[in-house]
């Protein structure tokens, strides 16, 4: 659905994207990450055709955003960090508006109805948008950028601002978007692109660095994929149970942290998926697992490491292929 090629955009002789290339699929919710000024808002200008690039090319659904924007652009639906709304109107006539300035060709009163509906916005649809919180504005700018329907959405830190309560509305809803829609969303809060997307992309220094599922990225940068265990039984059954498995060379017991079980980790030789091992083995002893999760970097770390100038880092991504 997205093609960016090779792209590069410099400002006098600063280059703020450089020969960035990726592509996002039909109904792929991506998340798109990088510090600041690292070329992430350059990029989505570009992609949106607010601003051109200075080589390569961007095409939103086969239709390139410099060759024919006005066709491009209706394929696309974009919420900026700042919603673009007139306090001064009501949300029913911002969305008339809206819809007029847009060109849509939807019947009005259904396309609107059904759209207040998904974005949960019908009760203030009489009400100015000044009087609005901080949370109903944002589905306002949400519903704006559906109008027509769009095929491809692009978010600019829609929870930006949001208490916690509003933030996880807006995820469910962007989840819900994802199911027809291409989504590309950047957000400096890594636990919700964690919590949304299932591919993320990394750029630093307007470069790509990364490009896959968080899981995948962690499992190629990270030395240490211990997993933890707890399981109900008591410490020498368990420490028996776990010892020889095939592919654990290494297990720590970490005391009991709930009544009845004990915690353990397990250290699995180089390229080793134990999880299996472990819960036959477990099953077989009538050892009940209470929990087991892997001990591989959060998205946080995966971030700052990528981002922080460790050159090994990009290397160890590059051996071990993207998702």
């Amino acid at each position: 659905m997205i093609e960016v090629s090779h792209v590069t955009k410099k400002y006098g002789n600063i280059v703020a994207v450089d020969d960035l290339s990726f592509s996002v699929k039909s109904g792929e919710i991506l998340g798109f990450l990088g510090p600041n000024g690292a070329g992430k808002s350059t990029t989505m200008n570009m992609l949106t055709g607010y601003i051109s690039s200075t080589a390569g090319s961007l095409t939103i659904g086969g239709i390139d955003i410099l060759e024919d924007p006005v066709q491009a652009k209706k394929l696309i639906g974009y919420l900026p960090e700042h919603p673009p709304l007139y306090p001064d109107m009501t949300v029913q006539e911002y969305l008339y508006f809206m819809y007029s300035l847009k060109g849509v060709r939807i019947p009005r009163e259904p396309h609107i109805t059904e759209i207040c509906e998904l974005c949960r916005i019908k009760d203030v649809y009489k009400r100015l948008i000044r009087n609005l919180s901080k949370g109903y504005k944002q589905r306002v700018g949400i519903a704006q950028a559906l109008l027509g329907n769009p095929p491809v959405l692009i978010l600019d830190e829609p929870t930006v601002g949001l208490d916690p309560s509003q933030i996880i509305e807006i995820r469910s809803l962007i989840k819900a978007l994802g199911k027809h829609h291409t989504v590309i969303l950047s957000s400096h809060i890594l636990s919700e692109v964690q919590a949304v997307c299932e591919r993320i992309i990394v750029i630093n220094k307007g470069k790509l660095i990364a490009d896959g599922s968080p899981e995948s990225l962690s499992r190629s940068i990270s030395k240490d994929h211990r997993l933890l265990v707890r399981i109900k039984g008591a410490q020498k059954d368990v420490n028996s149970a776990l010892s020889s498995i095939p592919g654990v060379k290494a297990i720590k017991c970490l005391g009991v942290k709930e009544p009845g079980t004990v915690d353990f980790t397990l250290d699995p030789e180089e390229g080793t998926d134990i999880r299996p091992l472990v819960f036959e083995r477990l099953v077989s002893r009538k050892l009940p697992v209470y929990g087991m999760r892997s001990l591989e970097m959060s998205l946080e770390d995966l971030f700052i490491r990528l981002t922080g100038g460790d050159d090994s880092v990009i290397e160890d991504l590059k051996k071990g292929g993207k998702s």
